[in-house]
């Protein structure tokens, strides 16, 4: 229920305004401005300055609504672990060969194990039966029982459970019990500032209610690759993980996960799982009781500020794609490393970290569009997503090579040399004699190169976007950025079979 809230300062407001309306009509009066005119004036002002003031002045006047519907639907989650506590039986000392060793050693192997409990929080989202947790909250669970607001208690199964999420959903057989289910609303319509209610069991408490606001939107907090979190000040604690974050309008838009804390406890900072993200993962576990996430076969890494510059690009947006997976969907489409995906299916990928996301929310098989930034242009190609459940990584992409040994190039202003890949050098380096390319050979201490970490060893795959093929051609195209004024230079370096794009500046020259 919202209602304006009405004080000294809203009284003073209105005070103030009559006043300035009476100067208004004694102006109107003066220069002959029709009657009319002038109470349409009026009443206008009048409606836009209470508007303003009731708009800004309103805020919920109690919750106690909301939470006599919606309590009913969340639930708490006991579980049961076996687990071992790490003490082992010292075993007595017995001569060699004796018939006590090998049964007091066998004995003494075993850790002692005992039965640990815990507790979180969930919510109905089905009245067959169906709950939403989190994974971490059942995870190794020997037993999970489903706890509802009225003390009912009942044994649960687990339809599916993502840890990649951190999603989990449950099936309760209610027999006669009716069930109160809550549905998942729009969490890409909240807006900073929104209020939202948490309704859980936090320290085993049992059914609690916090309040606050939305903080930020789409936080990463190291919790997977499809991070999407909203922060919330609601006071969220231990227990409160799997229970719903709702809007004003009773909807779920985001399952309470992880906290913010030096001591454990609230500090302010929540984080919940956005439900146009859950509500996904939640679908494809009861349907499938496992997620089906589209594939797309790349990786990726952040455009910096000094990688967009080399590249071209205006500004510092898109995901560069350092590595293609062989036969993926984007090896088929004839994406390749050194590609920068501007757009998937029509979004726009401001950040690489949204590419993971968007990708795996959409339709496995589906042909969608990709934009691509390449040698300073855009293109489309068109992709067919594969499973990512099903796909079967085959490893890197090798490159071909077509140099001629021994050709060494060194560069002063890079404080490097680099080296055609032979026998003889791939033993000096201990790198893998089959490997073929241009190897990194020296690096000087305090240079631009070991500054951005690369060391003797490391293959250099791509200046920009175009594959190196011998020293001698990196040499030249080195030259050719330094002489041209450019301020560095973008390769693509491998380490221990996996590829990074380093954007490396040139050391400044002194008269």
């Amino acid at each position: 229920m919202m209602s304006p809230s009405i004080d000294g300062g809203f009284i003073k407001e209105i005070s103030r305004m009559l006043v300035n309306l009476m100067r208004l009509l004694a102006h109107v009066s003066a220069n002959h401005i029709k009657p009319g005119v002038a109470v349409f004036v009026v009443i206008f002002m009048s409606i836009s300055f209470a508007g303003g003031i009731a708009g800004a002045s309103e805020r919920p006047d109690s919750f106690a609504d909301q939470v006599e519907r919606l309590s009913p639907a969340v639930v708490n989650i006991s579980t049961t672990t076996i687990v071992n506590d790490g003490q082992r039986m010292e075993m007595p000392q017995f001569p060699p060969g004796s018939p006590f060793e090998e049964f007091f050693k066998n004995f003494g192997d075993n850790n002692r194990q005992r039965r640990a409990q815990s507790l979180g929080s969930g919510f109905i989202i089905d009245d067959a039966g169906i709950v939403v947790t989190n994974h971490h909250v059942i995870e190794n669970a020997e037993e999970i029982r489903v706890i509802l607001a009225d003390e009912t208690s009942f044994t649960a199964k687990v339809l599916g459970q993502d840890k990649k999420t951190d999603i989990a959903v449950l099936k309760i057989d209610p027999g006669d019990t009716e069930l109160v289910s809550v549905k998942f609303g729009d969490s890409d319509a909240l807006r900073v500032g929104d209020w939202v209610l948490a309704i859980g069991n936090p320290f085993g408490l049992g059914g609690t209610v916090t309040a606050g606001i939305v903080s930020a939107r789409g936080r990463d907090i190291g919790n997977g690759p499809y991070d999407d979190f909203i922060q919330t000040d609601a006071s969220i604690n231990r227990g409160n993980s799997g229970g719903p974050l709702f809007n004003v309008e009773g909807e779920v838009i985001g399952i309470n996960t992880a906290i913010f804390s030096q001591s454990g406890g609230s500090v302010g900072i929540g984080f919940a799982i956005s439900s146009n993200l859950a509500s996904r993962v939640a679908d494809q576990l009861t349907e499938f009781g496992k997620t089906r996430r589209g594939w797309l076969g790349v990786f990726i890494q952040e455009v910096t500020t000094d990688i967009a510059e080399s590249l071209g690009l205006d500004e510092a947006v898109g995901a560069l794609v350092s590595t293609v997976n062989e036969n993926s969907p984007a090896f088929v489409a004839g994406v390749e490393p050194g590609d920068v995906i501007l757009k998937f299916d029509g979004k726009a990928i401001e950040r690489m970290r949204d590419l993971p996301r968007i990708v795996a929310e959409t339709d496995i098989g589906s042909k969608v569009k990709v934009e691509l930034f390449r040698q300073g242009k855009k293109m489309t190609v068109t992709v067919e997503l594969g499973e990512l459940e099903k796909a079967e990584l085959v490893g890197l992409v090798d490159s071909d090579s077509s140099s001629e040994p021994g050709n060494k190039q060194s560069f002063g202003s890079l404080g490097m040399s680099v080296q055609d890949i032979d026998a003889k050098l791939a033993e000096e380096l201990g790198i893998d004699p089959e490997l073929t390319g241009v190897a990194v050979v020296e690096v000087l201490p305090g240079s631009p190169a070991a500054d951005k970490g690369l060391a003797p060893g490391d293959i250099i795959r791509r200046y920009g976007q175009r594959r190196v093929e011998n020293a001698l051609g990196l040499a030249k195209d080195i030259k050719a950025a330094e002489n041209g004024g450019k301020s560095g230079i973008l390769i693509l370096v491998e380490r221990d079979g996996r590829e990074r794009f380093v954007q490396i500046g040139f050391a400044e020259k002194t008269e």
